[in-house]
């Protein structure tokens, strides 16, 4: 068989989604209305630093006026560190191939 190894790894991620899809289930299952089975660090965070009674001394210069240029400014930011990344890689790589 050509292709044995790849069709068992491909099994094993099959497996592994459904065990975790059924178990995410089964959690979600036992929570209340309003619960999060899978909340950030962040979250907890900004709670308890609230808690605390701390007021921040400064604001941000601008604020993005909605949530979807926040998600673009996020993208865009994303994706020219990837480009320069893969430009240094790639720089890298060519001149290794000709020295």
């Amino acid at each position: 068989m050509k292709y044995g190894m790849e069709l068992a790894v491909a099994a094993l991620i099959v497996v592994f989604a459904a065990v975790f899809l059924f178990q995410d289930a089964a959690i979600q299952a036992t929570l209340g209305d309003g619960e999060e089975a899978w909340g950030g660090a962040d979250g907890e965070a900004a709670g308890l630093i609230e808690a605390s009674g701390y007021e921040p001394w400064t604001g941000p210069l601008w604020a993005p006026p909605s949530g979807e240029v926040e998600s673009l400014l996020f993208a865009l930011q994303a994706a020219i560190g990837a480009v320069i990344i893969g430009y240094v890689f790639g720089y890298w790589r060519g001149s290794r191939r000709t020295a």
